[in-house]
């Protein structure tokens, strides 16, 4: 079995509200509007990162330290991740020529991304590649996390802020600790996405 090791970055993006949005509306619709807020979302993460696999309502993504030449441009790649989300998801509210609980429930759905820097195991499975390791474990643990006052935002863990080279005490984050069994003790900072109107400038610049 080929393996190789690396240390570098692991991010999740993750559809807030999808567990209600899918069980409570059309089979027909509502798997295509997740699909396709999902693969906007990933056109923005791809490059620099790689996309390891798609999980339901998630992406998860990774960058080896090597292929990361620009560390501080990986927040604007989240933020673009997110306008582009924002931009979509008001795209499908927008469309009268559907009105069932699907598309109509499509300003339901929010974002979320947590990034962690650690070191992970590449290796192939059955003929699939797969990556391994603690902290790939301990980024979908923080999926599950006690940030109860907001639905879109950004996690990045301790590692991912010194690997940015961003100082903890003057980030301006809210700085938080979460739990996990068998990991212990994880500090994280969180900050909102930009604004509908920070959101927007943002999104012209990116065209432009």
């Amino acid at each position: 079995m080929k393996t190789s090791t690396h240390d570098g970055i692991l991010v999740l993006a993750d559809i807030s509200g999808f567990t209600a949005f899918v069980t409570t509306t059309e089979l027909e619709h509502g798997p295509q509007i997740i699909a396709a807020l999902l693969e906007t979302v990933m056109q923005r993460l791809s490059p620099p990162l790689d996309i390891q696999e798609v999980e339901g309502d998630a992406v998860f993504a990774v960058g080896p330290d090597p292929a990361l030449a620009l560390p501080r441009r990986l927040l604007d790649v989240f933020d673009q991740a997110f306008v582009a989300f924002k931009a979509l998801q008001r795209e499908l509210a927008a469309d009268a020529s559907c009105s069932c609980g699907a598309c109509r429930s499509v300003p339901s759905l929010d974002l979320k991304i947590v990034a962690h820097h650690g070191r992970f195991l590449r290796q192939q499975v059955g003929g699939h590649g797969q990556v391994a390791g603690a902290d790939v474990i301990l980024t979908h643990r923080l999926l599950k996390n006690g940030v109860t006052d907001r639905r879109a935002y950004l996690l990045l863990t301790e590692a991912m802020l010194e690997w940015l080279g961003l100082d903890a005490s003057r980030s301006g984050l809210d700085a938080r600790v979460e739990s996990y069994e068998h990991l212990g003790d994880v500090r994280c900072f969180v900050r909102d996405f930009p604004t509908v109107g920070e959101a927007a400038a943002l999104e012209a610049a990116t065209a432009a």
